[in-house]
């Protein structure tokens, strides 16, 4: 029973980072304007994510622009857009594979692989985590560096937005998810066969030993040529 809860929330948190993963990168909140130097301009901010960028006013309203160019956009724009892409694809496959190995369903059921496929659901959990942690922890360092160098000037300076924040807990629950289903699914699913007692020896003996240890029979005696007097 604690193995099938164990269950239940490695696949809970997996769904969850999926679903931030999802979340984080439709997002436009990747980088956002900094407002320090002579920049204290608070009336609009500035956002740029990986598909759009937005201008958000002190009014509320949100006006959003789609990249026109895919082939101009930065080379780590460009991967980030994969690794973020191929991990939202990757944790719906080993969702999928998770579903079929999980004890709690009745899919494959009696099959000897139901447990590895469990285990391959939770080791794809984890890979799109780690793909998702990468661009993420690759643009937060980006934005950190240009932050603080001097040379940038401030009207152009970025801040950490709310889908790296995001992207780091998304990240952080479907490792978490995928670890605890590894653990929970090991590969002693099968029933255990009853042990056979030991063996017993085999005998060295004689073969006539197994049949001369009762004491021999009256009509044996009788046969043999002895009387019964001659034993008292």
């Amino acid at each position: 029973m604690a193995s099938w809860a164990l269950e239940l929330l490695g696949f809970s948190l997996s769904l969850l980072g999926f679903l931030g993963t999802l979340i984080a990168t439709i997002l436009p909140h990747w980088w956002r304007s900094a407002h320090v130097g002579a920049n204290i301009i608070t009336a609009v901010t500035y956002l740029k994510g990986l598909w759009m960028e937005c201008v958000r006013h002190s009014t509320g309203v949100y006006q959003c622009q789609l990249y026109r160019s895919q082939l101009a956009l930065p080379a780590d724009l460009r991967a980030a857009r994969a690794l973020m892409v191929i991990s939202c694809l990757l944790a719906v496959l080993a969702a999928g594979v998770a579903v079929l190995g999980m004890r709690c369903t009745r899919c494959a059921e009696g099959s000897p692989a139901k447990a590895s496929m469990a285990g391959a659901g939770g080791v794809g959990f984890a890979a799109a985590g780690l793909l998702c942690l990468v661009p993420v922890a690759w643009s937060t360092n980006s934005v950190v560096m240009d932050f603080y160098n001097p040379t940038v000037p401030a009207g152009v300076k970025y801040e950490i937005g709310q889908a790296l924040y995001l992207g780091f807990v998304s990240s952080a629950f479907t490792i978490l998810g995928g670890a605890l289903l590894c653990t929970s699914c090991p590969g002693s699913w099968a029933p255990r066969q009853p042990r056979s007692g030991p063996a017993a020896p085999p005998s060295f003996g004689p073969p006539g030993d197994s049949k001369g240890n009762h004491a021999p029979s009256l009509a044996s005696v009788a046969h043999s040529g002895y009387r019964l007097s001659d034993y008292v």
